[in-house]
């Protein structure tokens, strides 16, 4: 391993092990040089590195900041889940992970990696205050994910959880949206009319474990809270 590269896989680490946090600054070029011995060229690539790939920004005057690497990703989401509902945002479990089935629901399809490997799903409603906003149903390959069943998400959190924990980023996505009329399931967790319309987003999150996605089917309701270009699972 090149040296740029031990210190950016430590970097990375750090950071998704939550050592640092969205908002901290890293070390400098500086520091970095000092502690393991480099040139600025080396620390400044292992830097470019973490940028590159969306865990830093460069500000000017201060250095390596840490970001919520999401925001980076254009991944989509129900504008104002985090920053407009804030405290007010609760995640309510409708059926918690378990060891389940491969659903014919998932829309994208499964490779036959994944097919061949038990699924973990799960089930939540998203809230903002009183107001349900959105059911999402989540699929994913058991690859030695099975104490996610055993452990509550961090921060509720399912993508924080992912880093933290398996050391797993989101790197992209496929999106298909279409409007639907509500079924008397979702229409009764939207506490809307049946066949009132909802938005229907199916998504296959890419991520950096070769071979493992994440399948998603979400049901919205867009009449507070449109749709915008950043979703946070």
């Amino acid at each position: 391993m090149l040296k740029y590269q031990k210190i950016y896989n430590d970097l990375k680490i750090q950071i998704q092990q939550g050592f640092y946090k969205s908002g901290d600054l890293l070390p400098s070029e500086n520091e970095l040089c000092n502690k393991y011995s480099i040139t600025r060229t080396t620390s400044r690539k292992a830097l470019d590195e973490l940028l590159k790939e969306g865990f830093i920004e460069k500000k000017q005057g201060l250095g390596s900041v840490v970001i919520e690497r999401r925001k980076s990703l254009g991944l989509l989401n129900v504008k104002g889940f985090s920053e407009a509902g804030g405290s007010n945002v609760k995640n309510i479990f409708l059926q918690k992970p378990v060891i389940s089935e491969w659903s014919d629901q998932i829309i994208f399809h499964v490779s036959e990696e994944e097919t061949h490997t038990d699924c973990i799903h799960f089930e939540r409603l998203r809230c903002i205050g009183p107001d349900p906003v959105m059911v999402e149903y989540n699929w994913l390959a058991n690859f030695e994910l099975s104490s996610l069943i055993e452990k509550e998400f961090v921060d509720q959190s399912f993508f924080k959880t992912l880093s933290q924990q398996y050391l797993i980023e989101i790197i992209g996505s496929k999106h298909e949206i279409r409007a639907e009329f509500a079924n008397k399931k979702i229409a009764r967790l939207l506490k809307v009319d049946e066949k009132t319309p909802v938005l229907h987003i199916s998504v296959m999150f890419i991520t950096s474990k070769p071979g493992f996605n994440i399948y998603a089917e979400l049901y919205c309701i867009t009449e507070k809270y449109p749709v915008s270009n950043f979703y946070k699972i």
